[in-house]
């Protein structure tokens, strides 16, 4: 038996903010990051909302790029202190990471990280609060998905939190928010959401149900990434729609060794999630191919890629994937991303292990040992063709 779980309500469009104020309540936390929601007037409109629906409201904010467990756990006692029946989280995927992870803690603080870091061992939720995310970026789809993403500096790991107890109830789609990105923040998540809609259309668990999220997803993020990182208003609105598509089918079908790989050399070496997915994803598919080499080549007759075999078709799709890199100005391999070669020598073994114990490694298409895992690393640091 498997599973389909998506929010119950996903309110999408210009202006959907609005729906904020038709909320049912007393209390809301309104989990926030770096500071951006506040500088283009977001915050304040939220806020509004939330005080002609009578709900009081208490901020969390701060909340840093790739959060800590140590955030997560001061976020939860906020809420212990006050007590809320709803949770809001609004920005890029940092905050609605951190706030996924501190509903748990909130509703059940007897919990510790340990008990939960393995897949699907979240205890149930909903008893206190109810979720609401509302994204501002165009990649991690997190408002849709049973994921969040947690990283413990001591010992450089990031742990992504898997179970659909953390699926959000609520989510608002309002592309206006994703309109203040910067170009550079538009190519990391617009290809996070193209590596997320491609690792579900070829996971193991994919089905009937994810597979045409996802390539619906893909031929839109091919058709409006480049445009969005432009700045056309219109694409921005689409690719905001796309990467939630993408999530709703990642979040059910799982993904693969690409997220496994950023994970780990996102924690390590400090690479921001989308820029890591962007540089690994067209070596997986070259790792991927020898039992996936179909489902790729779908991918690339679904977009009208050039090729007569499949082997043709699945090199059309790398190297278009390549070439998005390219007009986007992300790097092709991790040397020239500036890793150092002495420090990505001393740790490739390490985080080799790790990316073969990450949740994502056992949806693969293609299973792999440590010993491939570290040939992978290397082909992606030198820029060497994955052949084996």
């Amino acid at each position: 038996m498997m599973r389909f779980t998506l929010p119950r309500d996903i309110y999408y469009g210009k202006g959907s903010l609005e729906q904020l104020k038709n909320l049912k309540g007393k209390r809301a936390v309104l989990a926030l990051g770096g500071g951006s929601m506040k500088k283009f007037g977001f915050v304040d409109k939220a806020l509004e909302y939330l005080k002609e629906a009578g709900i009081e409201v208490r901020l969390i904010e701060g909340i840093e790029p790739d959060p800590s467990v140590e955030t997560v756990f001061k976020g939860a006692e906020v809420m212990k202190e006050f007590q809320p029946d709803w949770i809001i989280a609004m920005g890029g995927g940092s905050p609605i990471d951190a706030a996924k992870a501190m509903w748990v803690f909130y509703e059940h603080p007897e919990t510790t990280f340990d008990d939960i870091k393995d897949p699907f061992t979240i205890p149930p939720l909903r008893n206190k609060a109810t979720f609401i995310a509302i994204p501002s970026t165009s990649g991690t789809a997190t408002e849709v998905t049973a994921f969040s993403v947690i990283t413990d500096y001591k010992t450089e790991i990031k742990y992504p939190l898997a179970d659909f107890n953390i699926t959000p109830d609520v989510a608002i789609v309002d592309s206006e928010l994703a309109e203040t990105m910067p170009a550079k923040l538009t190519a990391h998540t617009g290809m996070d959401a193209l590596t997320h809609a491609i690792e579900a259309y070829v996971a193991t668990l994919h089905s009937p149900f994810t597979d045409p999220l996802a390539l619906q997803a893909i031929e839109m993020i091919d058709e409006y990434l480049l445009k969005s990182y432009d700045g056309d208003s219109e694409a921005r609105e689409q690719m905001h729609y796309s990467q939630c598509l993408a999530g709703m089918a990642f979040s059910n079908a799982l993904l693969g060794i690409t997220h496994s790989m950023a994970h780990k050399t996102g924690a390590v070496f400090h690479i921001p999630h989308g820029c890591a997915n962007a540089i690994y994803l067209p070596y997986i598919i070259d790792f991927n191919k020898k039992d996936a080499l179909d489902r790729y080549a779908k991918i690339a007759k679904r977009l009208g890629l050039s090729g007569t075999t499949d082997d043709e078709l699945v090199d059309s799709l790398t190297s278009l994937i390549k070439e998005l890199n390219k007009k986007m100005s992300i790097p092709s391999t991790l040397k020239e991303y500036g890793i150092d070669e002495e420090e990505f020598k001393a740790k490739v073994d390490m985080i080799s292990e790790r990316a073969i114990a990450d949740a994502c490694t056992g949806s693969n298409p293609r299973q792999l040992n440590k010993d491939e895992m570290k040939k992978i690393f290397e082909c992606v640091y030198y820029g060497n063709k994955v052949d084996f």
